[in-house]
């Protein structure tokens, strides 16, 4: 019954050694686990505030990075009007530049066949004349060929002459 009932001088001992050991872990081991718990929770609330900090900059990155995008798409948007408005005024410039080298092309041709129309005419005409002068020729040639029908014949051109 011993064990039980422990006695006076037990009890005193234990708390004596108790009080002993609280000292000495306090002294000793309490003040730097103390010391570690609470850099270990330093350390978690800075890696906390550094995990907060990261998440903040990471939203502002993303904001930043959705309007550069924006900005992007928008500026694309432009190059591509612009592009567009470029294009369109390149075929515009050459379909005017087409329409000008054509008429031009149509105006040499109507001159080149205007001239050629001339020419032929004039060459016509020429032709006709030798034939004509040939005819005549050979008619005076055929009717001249004695003294009396020339002789009559330059006296009728003489009053030919005289009447106009």
């Amino acid at each position: 019954m011993e064990l039980v009932n422990p006695g006076l001088g037990l009890i005193f001992w234990m708390t004596v050694s108790f009080l002993i050991l609280l000292f000495l872990l306090r002294k000793f081991a309490w003040a730097p686990i103390l010391l570690a718990l609470k850099q270990r929770e330093d350390s978690i609330d800075d890696a906390l505030k550094m995990a907060e900090k990261a998440r903040e900059e990471m939203a502002q990155l993303k904001s930043k990075n959705d309007e550069l995008l924006k900005e992007a798409r928008a500026d694309r948007e432009i190059l591509m009007k612009e592009a567009r408005a470029a294009r369109d005024q390149m075929i515009e410039d050459a379909k005017a530049k087409a329409v000008i080298e054509g008429q031009r092309i149509l105006e040499m041709a109507n001159e080149n066949a205007a001239r050629e129309i001339l020419a032929a005419k004039e060459d016509l005409k020429n032709q006709l004349a030798e034939f004509s002068l040939k005819i005549a020729e050979q008619i005076l040639k055929e009717k001249l060929s004695d003294d009396k029908k020339q002789q009559e014949l330059i006296a009728k051109l003489i009053k030919e002459v005289n009447f106009n």
